[in-house]
């Protein structure tokens, strides 16, 4: 399996998170632009071959702390690392930046997804009581520093 992580336009994730059956939100360019405003942004698509597997969208919180916003990976790519390489891809952007700490706002609707999240550092600093406990949004925080993936080497493509 050939993986490569490229940067993405906006309109390149909204086409991928049609597709990822678990975001059911109507979302288009300019709600994402919206969101993301004058903010500093890391947009990041994997690709399986030529293929598009999997995104990951974040933007600046301020000038220490970014936030891991938005990432879906398509299910028939699910276990196969994509997920993974775009933590480490983003983690990586957001430390050549010069950012302290990136945070992450998950579902316990997604348990691959927080323990992922956990594998990698991140800590839950904060628990968001709405709907049914399965809907509760938990927020993690990873701090960054030299030695936090300080062996990740990464591949941009083209």
């Amino acid at each position: 399996m050939s993986l490569t992580i490229s940067y993405a336009t906006l309109d390149e994730i909204v086409s991928l998170y049609h597709r990822i059956p678990e975001f059911t939100l109507p979302v288009d360019n300019a709600a994402l632009q919206q969101r993301i405003g004058a903010s500093a942004a890391c947009a990041l698509i994997a690709y399986v071959g030529e293929k598009p597997a999997g995104f990951k969208l974040g933007y600046a919180l301020d000038k220490d702390n970014f936030y891991s916003w938005l990432g879906g990976v398509l299910p028939e790519y699910r276990r196969d690392g994509v997920a993974q390489a775009l933590l480490e891809a983003q983690e990586n952007w957001a430390k050549e930046k010069g950012y302290k700490s990136i945070s992450v706002k998950t579902r316990n609707s997604f348990p691959a997804m927080l323990m992922m999240l956990v594998k990698n550092g991140y800590q839950v600093i904060e628990l968001e009581k709405k709907g049914e406990v399965v809907d509760y949004r938990l927020v993690l925080r990873k701090e960054l520093d030299a030695a936090n993936g300080a062996d990740i080497q990464l591949r941009f493509g083209q």
